[in-house]
Order: C-alpha cells, then sequence, then structure tokens
C-alpha cells in the first residue's frame, strides 16, 4: 500500500458472506505467488465504492502504483494515463506453481463458489458495520445505461428445486463437475422449514433459492482486475471474463459479493477441441464463453454467444436456464424493456403465472374454431362442444383479456410471455367469433368479472380488479420481491420474487440431489479427491 493511505485492520470484516468466508479467501491468496493483502484491501476497497463511501478515482489512485509494482500493468477502467499498455505475458507461466503446495490448496478452498451461508442473503443487517468511514470525493465518472440490460426475475415460491437449470447450464457451458454456474438449494430457517427430502408431499413443500451470477450493474469483481478480463460489455450490461486475458490472480474471487466465481486449476473436463468455436467468442471476437482454459477464472455469463446472435436470431433474448426450466419459474430477459418477460412477471406475478398455465391448458384455436361450427352462440354450448373446455378456463382467459397492457416498447427477441399471452387472447377471440358476447352482463356476471348492479343501479361492466382476483384466487402468487445484497449497492440485475431466506437460513437436502441428476454438489466435493497434475492418480 501507498504510504498516505491508512492500514487496514486485519480483523475487519468486510465481505457480506462473512468472517469463514473471508478468511478462506485469504488463505487462498496466501497459497498463491499474488499479493494477499493487495488482493483482501481493493476488495474491502471495492466494495466501499459500490456502496458510495470512496469514489471511483479515489479507489484507482490509491491502488494505482501497487497494482503496476504487482502486475506489471494497471489496465483498470480509471488508471493514471502512463500505466502502458503491455499485458504481461509472463505473468500467464505463473500457472505452473508447485504440484504439492496446489494440492494443499485444494483442501482450503478450491471451489470457489459453493453453497455459502444462506444468512448474508437474507434479512440479517449487513456485516462490517463499524468499518471505518472514508471520505467520498468528487468524482466526474459517469455510467451510460446500455440501451439492452439482460437480467432475471426469479418466482422462488414455484420453483420445484428439480436441478434442470443446472444441467442445462452445464450441457451448454461445459463447466467442470461442482463449479456450479447455476445453484439451487433448499433451505430452512427459524420461519420456515423444508421436510425431509425423502418424506414429502409436494416439491412446493421446500423452499428453494436460486443462484446464478447476479450480473452487477456496479461490479466489485470488475472494480479489482488488473488486466480488464472481468469487464461489462456496455452494450448489454453481462459481466464477463476474457479467458484470454485473464492471469489468474483470483482477486475477483475475493471482491464478488456472491460466492460465484471459480478458478480452474487443472486442464477442463472438456477439451477444447470438444468445444464449437462459434460458441466460444462473442461478436467482438472476446473469448468470454463456454468453459474456462487451465489457470483463469469462470462464472455464469447469461449466454452472451446466444444474446449475440452468434447462435441465430432465434435464441437471442433467452438463456439456456430458462428454457430448460419445467415451472417456467426463470424469466430471462432485457430488464430495461418494460414489455420483457422478466418486467412482465415481476409486475403482475399472478397474471403471469396464470397465462403461463392457461397457454398449457386451453385448446388450440384451431380446435376451438372446428368444434364451435354450429353452436348458437350460447356459453354452456361452447363449453359442452370443446373438450376439456370449463368455465373457469373460460373466465381466466376473458379475464387476461381485460386486463391486457399496451406497451409503448415492443418485446425483445426471445420472449415467451408475450407468445403465451397471444395463445390466450386467440381462445377468447374464438369464442366470441362463435357468436358469444363474453362482455355482456350475463356473462360477466357469470364468469366473475363484473358486479351484479343492484335495483336500480347502472352496470358497470368489466371489472379490472375482479379480474386479478381471479388470477390470484388460481395463483398463490408472492408477496415479497427483493435482491441478493442489495443494501450495498452493486445493483445486481437478479430480482426474486418471494421466500427470501431469514437471518438463521441454513440448507437442507432438497427432493432432487445433485446426485440425482449426475451433478456435483460442491466443487471441493471433487477436487479433494482428485489432484490437479497428470503426474497423480488418486
Amino acid at each position: 500500500m501507498s504510504s498516505d493511505d491508512e492500514p487496514a485492520d486485519d480483523e475487519e470484516v468486510f465481505h457480506p458472506l462473512g468472517e469463514s468466508w473471508q478468511d478462506d479467501l485469504e488463505d487462498v491468496l496466501d497459497d498463491t505467488e499474488y499479493d494477499t493483502e493487495l488482493g483482501m484491501e481493493m476488495a474491502r476497497d471495492a466494495m466501499r465504492v459500490t456502496k458510495g463511501e470512496l469514489s471511483e478515482e479515489a479507489f484507482h489512485e490509491r491502488y494505482h502504483d501497487d497494482v503496476m509494482d504487482e502486475f506489471g500493468e494497471d489496465q483498470r477502467p480509471i488508471a493514471s494515463p502512463d500505466d502502458g499498455d503491455g499485458r504481461m505475458e509472463s505473468m500467464l507461466s505463473r500457472l505452473g506453481a508447485d504440484e504439492e503446495s496446489r494440492r494443499e490448496m485444494l483442501k482450503k478452498m478450491s471451489a470457489g463458489a459453493g453453497f455459502v451461508g444462506l444468512s448474508a442473503w437474507g434479512t440479517a443487517e449487513t456485516q462490517g458495520e463499524d468499518q471505518p468511514e472514508l471520505a467520498v470525493e468528487e468524482t466526474t465518472e459517469t455510467t451510460e445505461t446500455p440501451d439492452t440490460q439482460w437480467g432475471m426475475t426469479i418466482d422462488l415460491e414455484h420453483c420445484d428445486g428439480c436441478l434442470s437449470c443446472v444441467t442445462a447450464c452445464n450441457q451448454e457451458h461445459n463447466w467442470d463437475e461442482g463449479a456450479n454456474w447455476m445453484y439451487v438449494l433448499a433451505y430452512e430457517d427459524s420461519t420456515v422449514e423444508s421436510p425431509e427430502p425423502d418424506e414429502y408431499e409436494s416439491v412446493r413443500d421446500f423452499n428453494y433459492l436460486v443462484r446464478p451470477c447476479q450480473h452487477c450493474t456496479d461490479a466489485p469483481c470488475e472494480k479489482v482486475c488488473p488486466t480488464t478480463a472481468r469487464h461489462t460489455r456496455d452494450y448489454d450490461g453481462l459481466v464477463l471474463t476474457d479467458y484470454e486475458v485473464c492471469i489468474g490472480c483470483r482477486y475477483c474471487q475475493v471482491a464478488c459479493p456472491y460466492g460465484v466465481n471459480y478458478f480452474q486449476w487443472d486442464e477442463p473436463d472438456v477439451d477444447r477441441s470438444e468445444l464449437e468455436e462459434d460458441d466460444i467468442t462473442d461478436a467482438r471476437g472476446r473469448r468470454v464463453s463456454r468453459r474456462a482454459p487451465r489457470g483463469v477464472m469462470s462464472k455464469c455469463v447469461f449466454d452472451p454467444v446466444r444474446q449475440d446472435g452468434e447462435k441465430g436470431e432465434q435464441l437471442v433474448g433467452t438463456s439456456a436456464c430458462e428454457q430448460a426450466c419445467p415451472p417456467n419459474v426463470i424469466q430471462f430477459g432485457d430488464k430495461n424493456n418494460p414489455a420483457s418477460d422478466p418486467q412482465r412477471y415481476e409486475e403482475n406475478p399472478a397474471r403471469a403465472r396464470t397465462i403461463i398455465q392457461l397457454d398449457a391448458e386451453l385448446p388450440s384455436q384451431d380446435t376451438l374454431s372446428s368444434s364451435l361450427q354450429g353452436t348458437d352462440g350460447n356459453l354452456d354450448a361452447v363449453i359442452e362442444n370443446v373438450d376439456d373446455l370449463t368455465e373457469e378456463l373460460v373466465a381466466l382467459a376473458k379475464a387476461v383479456d381485460l386486463t391486457t397492457e399496451e406497451y409503448e416498447e415492443e418485446p425483445p427477441p426471445g420472449d415467451s410471455l408475450p407468445d403465451k399471452e397471444e395463445t390466450v387472447l386467440s381462445v377468447v377471440s374464438a369464442i366470441e367469433d362463435s357468436g358469444v358476447n363474453l362482455e355482456s352482463q350475463e356473462n360477466l356476471v357469470r364468469l366473475g368479472l363484473a358486479e351484479e348492479p343492484g335495483e336500480g343501479e347502472e352496470f358497470q361492466g368489466p371489472s379490472e380488479a375482479l379480474a386479478q382476483e381471479r388470477f390470484e384466487d388460481l395463483i398463490d402468487a408472492p408477496d415479497s420481491e427483493f435482491k441478493l445484497l442489495e443494501d450495498i449497492g452493486t445493483n445486481p440485475n437478479v430480482t426474486y420474487l418471494g421466500n427470501q431466506p431469514g437471518a438463521n437460513a441454513e440448507q437442507v437436502p432438497g427432493p432432487t440431489s445433485y446426485a440425482d441428476v449426475d451433478m456435483v454438489d460442491t466443487r471441493q466435493e471433487v477436487l479433494e479427491d482428485r489432484t490437479v497434475g497428470p503426474d497423480f492418480s488418486t
């Protein structure tokens, strides 16, 4: 550290995941050739930047000399103009550390991002309240909001813990066993309990947390990277790692408040020759997708190759985990667009889930049209002539019609809710085309979508409030919304609905184990049984 900087308190707990997690991270850096104190202090102050306690300029100035001394370069976004542009190729040769020392490291924290203490993500206050205050300096740095911001809304109350998202992510990206870019866990705390994994009536009896990378708008992991390997794409907000630029210093792992980074110790399980070249680089030609090569960091990437159209326009705006989710609780899309799947779902979860259910249960428009030929325009006749069509389904479909919102924006590519809603509306149109007036007083009252007027009162027509009640009678919609560690200022782009873990939350076995789907719960389980060098076999 520079002489004019205050030394850090060795006992200070700054990491949101707690003292034990922070100590493990410090041990990891102790066993590498990189400066442990520098990595820990940069992580601490990077989080203070996100909290607004330290300016970006002050942070970069504070560590510029130390980063130059340690790495021979400082490519961070706000760096002194005389820092040069060398890439320190010799750094890449530092991966061949002594095999015995590396073997010991594996027993400490090779997993990077396995399960961490849930209480850090729950309702407990952030640790480190007594940290010394730092002066906030004026900053002229401005960050433009990208036109697109890829993100997720995840409905925890309707997750079934099946781990389909985890397996789909692995199939798409080929990360090693236990290096779970997507992670799902069951939990219980002092408020909620989960049943035994082999004694339950419904998978919904469990409480789940789904944890991908949060793709923070203000990511501390990016701030500490000396080479810009960890960076945020300016046009869509994805936080990525350039595998060709990463030197494996692991500072990003220490600075991540969420514990989602993995270091690739050995040669990956899937060889480079098995990867499609078009799956690896994004539209900029930077190698940021699929599993990492040996010696660099990796994490969830939100499928940049898909978002750039490299896999075809039909996959833009989609992710493997979202498409694989049977209960449709993962909604991926543009968080800046109100018409996108995650924003529609977040705005009205009960309506969104009703649309998802109706899309699966309603007969097709073609089936309706053929079945309704010759009916006399009577609602009872319609229900009688169409297999599996009930009055309840008609009422819900009409409720969707009554609450349809016109958006100024076009839905982003890849979104599924607009198509599902259109399917529901087509059913309503087919019924009305058969001669049934679903907006008549008689039918609206019958369907529970209008109030019966009292004597001498005028009929008020359809009621959106009653339509919303129909949704909520059908769907147990989440009654809470949160973001993980939102109070530390990282501005995560994953929104959760329902089931926020409490202060005493602990992971418990879920209805589907990782072994059930041929996966591994944590990377450390694999690495404790294996070594990283070619000369060892266990």
